[in-house]
């Protein structure tokens, strides 16, 4: 099995005040949860104290690079040719924070990129038939 990914990356927070607030952000993915991916905001900006974890689709990251998606508690969606806007819905209000769209597109490579591979060491056959290596 593959190891978790964890990246590390800059998300600028959007509100009203024309400076924004760069904080930053850990994308991670689980290859036991291939399905999704997580962005985790540090401790310091939670009123808890502890870090906030969203899980969400990793599709749905995906298609919001390119065009408008999410209708529940997260949506993405591209902003120009280089930003892209993840939106976070939760009862305490909405979070809106924009990130550099190369950075999560090299993140969503790495899920993406295969485990180890294995191939036959030329010629050691034995009865039992090729060994590998890494």
């Amino acid at each position: 099995m593959s190891s978790p990914i964890e990246e590390r990356v800059r998300g600028r927070v959007v509100t009203d005040d024309p400076l924004y607030r760069t904080i930053p952000v850990a994308l991670r993915f689980l290859p036991s949860e291939p399905l999704a991916v997580r962005v985790v905001f540090p401790a310091g900006l939670s009123p808890e104290g502890s870090e906030n974890e969203w899980v969400f689709s990793r599709t749905l990251l995906e298609t919001g690079l390119q065009s408008p998606t999410g209708s529940g508690d997260v949506r993405v969606w591209p902003c120009g040719r280089v930003q892209t806007i993840v939106e976070f819905h939760s009862p305490e209000g909405v979070a809106v924070v924009q990130f550099d769209t190369p950075a999560l597109r090299r993140f969503l490579r790495r899920t993406y990129a295969p485990g180890p591979t294995y191939k036959a060491r030329p010629h050691q056959e034995s009865a039992a038939g090729p060994s590998v290596q890494r």
